[in-house]
């Protein structure tokens, strides 16, 4: 089998691993525009189900990418200045984008997989493959290329957003809700090395243009969020590595694969950061991807057709989970004027759907506690039998 995978992020190097681990002898190829040593972006996640995942795929990548993730099994989440620290069921962990990259990438050409940096495909039609993998995230040129053909939608959030850096290690990930003025705010921030977090800076649209942002240079930007969270970044600036302020664009492509195309992470299905595991959708895509391939290596369109069936399912309950969040985000202004700090977080909780009071109470018993003597929620409400 012939493979050629157009994007060397952690999905297209996870899949072009799982592929050459299982068919030595395949020709793999991997096609990344950008040079090796080139990253957009600072720390991701991966909460403990992901890595779980990465564990039955790969053990060795995944205890290369244990030993260099920071870990955390709490989350703080801030709201009208009052902070609830939630404790987690498991240990979610953060990694430098550069590190993960590395990582994969190492495994890959160990394994024989052909990575070709600064290598911009124009014409895919022309690639000598049996399959090509659209791994080349939302702005993906594999399914641009035949857009009508893939069913592309698009849409686009209205909130604003952008991601930065801050040379702080915080103490846990952490959520903060902030009314200052006329301005509604959201940072959520986590830290990913011994001196490093992410921080992602977002606000309503509505905020947006009463302060005038569009009319605002990137650095008036920054300033904004930085006198906004100084509470939080305790003298530190943030940032900026191609920090472009932007509105979330919704994309899905309703058929994942056309001829021998196919598409997997956020090239097929743009999954929202407020979720927090678009590194993992993606990387379990090319998971099933891999599977499919290797259980069909030389009937494409039936290992095409599988992949789909077996992995849709399971792919439409978490982008339909990205989509509540964002519904949510969207209604921003509305949660924070409404709730008080307790009845907040209650609804960040469950706000996707798929945790309801009964799960919350399983795997939050604390939390479900402070809900309980607030009055929230009944005493038994949701218990099982």
């Amino acid at each position: 089998m012939k493979a050629a995978i157009i994007g060397g992020g952690p999905s297209g190097l996870f899949l072009s691993i799982l592929l050459k681990r299982a068919q030595p002898d395949a020709s793999i190829a991997v096609y990344e525009q950008n040079s090796a040593d080139a990253t957009f972006g600072f720390g991701v996640v991966m909460a403990d189900t992901g890595l779980a995942q990465l564990r039955h795929a790969d053990p060795q990548v995944f205890d290369a990418l244990a030993a260099a993730m920071r870990f955390s099994d709490q989350q703080i989440i801030v709201s009208r200045e009052a902070p609830i620290t939630i404790k987690r069921p498991g240990s979610g962990g953060a990694i430098s984008r550069i590190k993960l990259l590395r990582i994969l990438g190492e495994r890959a050409r160990d394994l024989g997989v052909d990575i070709r940096y600064e290598q911009r495909i124009e014409n895919f039609a022309q690639l000598d493959a049996d399959v090509v993998v659209g791994a080349d995230g939302i702005n993906s040129r594999v399914r641009d290329s035949e857009a009508d053909a893939f069913d592309v939608q698009r849409a686009s959030l209205s909130n604003h957003f952008a991601w930065y850096g801050v040379a702080k290690a915080f103490p846990s990930p952490s959520l903060v809700f902030r009314k200052q003025g006329e301005g509604y705010f959201v940072a959520h921030y986590y830290p990913y090395s011994e001196s490093m977090s992410t921080f992602v800076a977002e606000c309503d649209h509505l905020t947006w243009r009463t302060l005038g942002m569009e009319t605002m240079s990137a650095d008036e930007r920054q300033a904004v969020f930085e006198r906004v969270f100084a509470p939080e970044l305790g003298g530190h600036n943030l940032v900026s590595n191609h920090s472009t302020w932007r509105q979330f664009p919704v994309i899905r492509a309703r058929n994942w694969h056309v001829g021998n195309r196919v598409l997997i992470g956020d090239a097929l299905s743009s999954a929202h950061f407020s979720i927090g595991s678009g590194t993992r959708i993606a990387m379990e895509d090319a998971i099933a991807l891999a599977k499919a391939l290797n259980a069909s290596p030389d009937d494409i369109p039936c290992a095409l057709g599988r992949y789909v069936d077996e992995r849709q399912p399971q792919k439409q309950k978490l982008i339909g989970a990205s989509e509540a969040s964002f519904n949510w985000y969207e209604n921003i202004r509305g949660w924070m004027d409404a709730y008080e700090p307790q009845e907040f977080v209650l609804r960040f909780m469950t706000r996707t759907g798929r945790v309801d009071i009964g799960r919350l109470r399983e795997q939050y018993p604390a939390l479900v506690m402070g809900f309980e003597a607030a009055g929230l929620v009944p005493a038994q409400a949701g218990a099982s039998s």
